[in-house]
């Protein structure tokens, strides 16, 4: 049985400490708030630390370290962590710049321990079934795609770091880094970009764009699309991707892509998995929520080098693919 810690007790530590409780043991836990970390750690039955450098030394035992704290920190807490020789698990995003993404790959290098990040996009059952026939050549040549993500985040979202340039960093590294990693994962690396950005709807509110817009040309030669915003009406609205190649058309939805709202295929398309449910938070709905699928694949990444999960080299991808949008559009802003 693996032994974990996580550090940082908000929202999203919780998915971690119901899925380390089927597959190890929750030793410590760590957040600065003292209030949010005495609960956390009762609730779950383990130790509280109110500093990472405190845990890191005390808990000799912990095998995983994850990493449930705001985005800007990422890259701090999860080199603090290699280097006390304990394996990372990062929440998305990575971290803020490249710069951090290439610290963080280093460490991993240096320490000979692993570093997984969460990208919940690539256990979803229709985006698996899509990459399957790309990477069978169903489709052919792929000629473009449209992404467009389209939620809402009321005012009342915007308080302690979300909505801040640091630690927060912007809409598509917490809200969309997902879908920007599934870009990357079906299609591979961004080669150019352009496009706009504004602050619609929540102006004095954060301090980056609410709503964008952005034309890409991957490296491959396929043409592209991203349309995001963060001001629909009172709920999430939807999450799609349509797949325009030689071999078919087909059109994901839904309101985390999970329904098939059009297809004109060479070849039948299908899927038979489990939809997992969204992350609920009091005012709002997160992404999809597939930290089960992510914690059932860590322990087999640790002992069986072959085995696949979404490691640190596909989060820098995320981090640079989200770095180059943003230089495009903030010119334009």
């Amino acid at each position: 049985m693996y032994k974990f810690a996580i550090i940082g007790c908000g929202r999203i530590a919780h998915r971690h400490a119901e899925n380390i409780k089927r597959t190890g043991t929750l030793l410590a836990v760590c957040d600065t708030d003292k209030t949010k970390a005495d609960a956390f750690a009762s609730r779950y039955r383990a130790n509280c630390y109110y500093d990472i450098d405190e845990l890191l030394k005390a808990e000799k035992e912990v095998d995983i370290v994850s990493i449930c704290t705001p985005n800007g920190y990422h890259a701090e807490h999860s080199i603090k962590s290699l280097q006390a020789r304990k394996h990372v698990l990062c929440e998305k995003p990575m971290c803020l710049t490249t710069a951090a993404a290439w610290q963080m790959l280093d460490t991993e290098k240096f320490t000979r321990k692993k570093l997984f990040v969460v990208k919940s996009g690539r256990f979803n059952p229709l985006l698996k079934e899509l990459k399957k026939s790309i990477d069978e050549h169903k489709l052919g040549t792929i000629y473009s795609f449209q992404l467009s993500c389209f939620w809402n985040r009321p005012e009342a979202y915007y308080h302690d770091w979300h909505g801040k340039s640091f630690p927060d960093g912007g809409t598509l590294y917490t809200q969309f880094s997902h879908y920007i990693d599934t870009i990357y994962w079906l299609f591979g690396e961004m080669e150019a970009v352009s496009g706009f950005a504004d602050n619609k709807a929540h102006k004095n509110v954060i301090e980056f764009e609410d709503t964008g817009v952005a034309s890409v040309r991957l490296q491959s030669g396929v043409l592209g699309t991203i349309n995001w915003s963060v001001n629909t009406y009172q709920k999430n609205s939807e999450l799609s991707l349509t797949v325009i190649a030689e071999k078919g058309t087909i059109a994901l939805g839904g309101t985390y892509l999970n329904e098939i709202r059009y297809q004109q295929l060479s070849f039948p398309f299908y899927s038979d998995g489990d939809y997992a449910d969204a992350n609920k938070y009091p005012s709002y709905q997160g992404s999809m929520s597939h930290h089960a699928e992510m914690y059932d694949h860590l322990i087999p990444a640790l002992e069986d080098k072959t085995h696949s999960i979404s490691n640190a080299h596909d989060g820098l991808k995320t981090v640079e693919i989200i770095e180059k949008i943003y230089k495009a559009v903030s010119s334009r802003h």
